[in-house]
This record gives structure tokens, C-alpha cells and sequence, in this order.
């Protein structure tokens, strides 16, 4: 498999076309932004913890039957991934209230929500990622009502294996963001990542924080928190 060029640079992922155009190659980096990449930095190792928590977790989903987009580890910052034509939405699962959703509602961080609440945003850095419900996106053509109901579906599925995984590790998972995308048989499919860049994680007793809101907040020892998270479900880094 041979990279042929740069399709999409992101703030902590490449993605490249190759000589197979129905696979692409996803490339971790170490970059780690923050509030639109008012804040970034380069964190030694990242791009390589995220590339195999990744390739764990989809590995871990798939055998949920869960399709994922990822194929097969290439190296340490490297994935091989199906193309996808990529639905522009985010589905966020929050099991307990966390980050923009205490700001918008005035509850308290660490409010379990029973039932977990289910939001959709629109995936544009330029607007800041706005929220969005399903009329929107049938209105704008962002996604089919067969396409909603079925990423949903996919998405507390996701939510059901991944809290358990984590449980068994000690650890609440808060929240989290997922994105699909259509493969070339008209199925959705999950892709892009899951890893604590994308999610918010706590140790069940000391509720202390191993996720992204450690590089957000300033709290130090970013990767190293990564590196607890994935030795705590089984993942040796």
C-alpha cells in the first residue's frame, strides 16, 4: 500500500489517498489542539498512543458488530481505513453532565443523566461546531432519516460496549463524540477515531480526569493519563 497524496490535514490527523481508492491511510500526529486551535502544542508519543488506542477500541467495536472504517495497524502512527464519503455531523453521547453542556444548562459537573442524553452538531471548525437536530439535518441534505435512525442506533451501541470496557478499567465514561460516514455499498459506517482526544474519561473513585480536559485545563501529564486509560482496559503502551 503506497501513499499517493495528502486528502485532508487536520489538527491532529492526516489523512492520504494511495494507490487503492477505496483505502486510505490515517496518520496520528502529536499535534494536540484546543478552543479551535487557540491552543496547540506537540506532545511527545501522542500520535502513536492514539494510533493503537484507536485500532484497540475499533477492533473491540467490530467485534460487537459494530462496522468501523479502520483495517489494519500499519505502524506506530499509522492506519490503514476504508474510504468513506463522511456524514458532516457529530453524535455525542453524555452519560454524566461535563464541559459545554454545564455551560449551556447550568447543572452541575459529575450529574449522572439517566437516561444519557443524545445531541447532534454540525462538524464545521469555521461556525464552532454548532448543535443541530434532526431537522436540520434532513433539511440541509447532511443525512437521510434511514442514516439518522441507523448512526443513532450505532452510537448508544457504542456507548453500551465502551462503558462497560471502561467500567471493567476502573474508569466513567462521561461523554463522548462519534463520526460516520456512507461506504461504497450504501452502509454506515463508523469512522474517523475514538480515542481520549475524543471523549472524557474519570477514574470512578477520584473522579480525577484522564482525557483531553487534562491538555484543556492545563493539568499536566496528558499522555501519560492516555497511556493509563489503555493499560487499565488491556492495551499495553
Amino acid at each position: 500500500m503506497q501513499k499517493v497524496s495528502e486528502l485532508y490535514r487536520g489538527k491532529a490527523k492526516t489523512v492520504f489517498v494511495t494507490d487503492d481508492p477505496s483505502k486510505l491511510i490515517l496518520e496520528f500526529r502529536n499535534d494536540t489542539s484546543a478552543f479551535d486551535g487557540e491552543k496547540i502544542e506537540q506532545l511527545d508519543r501522542k500520535g502513536e498512543v492514539n494510533n493503537k488506542f484507536n485500532h484497540y477500541i475499533m477492533q473491540k467495536l467490530e467485534q460487537a458488530d459494530i462496522p468501523t472504517q479502520v483495517e489494519e495497524l500499519l505502524n506506530d502512527n499509522e492506519s490503514l481505513v476504508k474510504k468513506l464519503d463522511m456524514i458532516p455531523v457529530e453524535c455525542v453521547i453524555r452519560n454524566y453532565a461535563a464541559g459545554s453542556l454545564c455551560r449551556r444548562l447550568g447543572v452541575e459537573e459529575g450529574s449522572e443523566l439517566n437516561p444519557p442524553t443524545f445531541e447532534f452538531f454540525l462538524k464545521n471548525d469555521a461556525l464552532h461546531d454548532p448543535m443541530i437536530n434532526e431537522s436540520h439535518c434532513l433539511s440541509f441534505g447532511w443525512a437521510t432519516e434511514s442514516q439518522i435512525s441507523e448512526m443513532k442506533v450505532l452510537t448508544f451501541k457504542v456507548n453500551q460496549v465502551l462503558s462497560q470496557l471502561f467500567s471493567k478499567g476502573g474508569m466513567l465514561l462521561v461523554d463522548f463524540k462519534l463520526e460516520f460516514g456512507v461506504d461504497a455499498q450504501g452502509n454506515i459506517v463508523l469512522g474517523d477515531e475514538f480515542t481520549p482526544d475524543g471523549c472524557r474519561l474519570w477514574d470512578k473513585e477520584t473522579k480525577k480526569k484522564l482525557d483531553k480536559d487534562r491538555f484543556r485545563q492545563g493539568l499536566g501529564s496528558v499522555v501519560e493519563s492516555y497511556i493509563e486509560v489503555a493499560n487499565r482496559i488491556g492495551l499495553a503502551l
